[in-house]
């Protein structure tokens, strides 16, 4: 600045421009991914934490559809944990009273095998276990693919 006439410093060029800066805001919050959203919604409420709960409410406050996708999520969800498979068509019929084609297309798959779904969303017995040794099997069987023979996958089903 000196070699093109100017006579002052650094110092009275930062206090002449000081006034017309503007002063840095600080930038805004920033919005919640759809991931953490659907981890607050399929969270039981008892358990979510206060801070999360506010921030929940303040997502469903600005968008009614989520609101009330959460309402029917929450619901169903007391209906798988609370074996309560009987009230199963009331549910379907207040989610098809909404505008939620992603819970229409869930639903649809529901009532293709209504009295399958219904028996499972009530009785008791599981087929967990069953279905826990057949996964050991397939497993056994990928990581022994063209090695052996079916003699080889008998023993190692029956010794693992």
């Amino acid at each position: 600045m000196k070699t093109n006439g100017y006579s002052g410093g650094y110092g009275a060029v930062r206090a002449y421009l000081q006034p017309f800066r503007t002063t840095p805001t600080a930038p805004a919050a920033r919005p919640p991914s759809p991931r953490t959203v659907a981890s607050w919604i399929l969270t039981h409420p008892d358990t979510l934490p206060e801070g999360e709960w506010l921030k929940l409410k303040s997502v469903l406050a600005s968008c009614p559809e989520l609101d009330a996708l959460t309402g029917h999520v929450r619901a169903f969800g007391k209906i798988l944990t609370q074996l309560q498979g009987d009230q199963l068509p009331q549910w379907i019929k207040a989610v098809r009273a909404d505008d939620l084609p992603s819970l229409h297309t869930f639903v649809n798959g529901l009532e293709r095998d209504l009295a399958a779904v219904t028996a499972g969303l009530t009785l008791p017995w599981s087929s967990g276990v069953v279905e826990g040794h057949v996964n050991r099997i397939k497993m056994i069987k990928r990581q022994m693919y063209g090695r052996a023979g079916f003699g080889l996958l008998r023993k190692r089903v029956l010794l693992a």
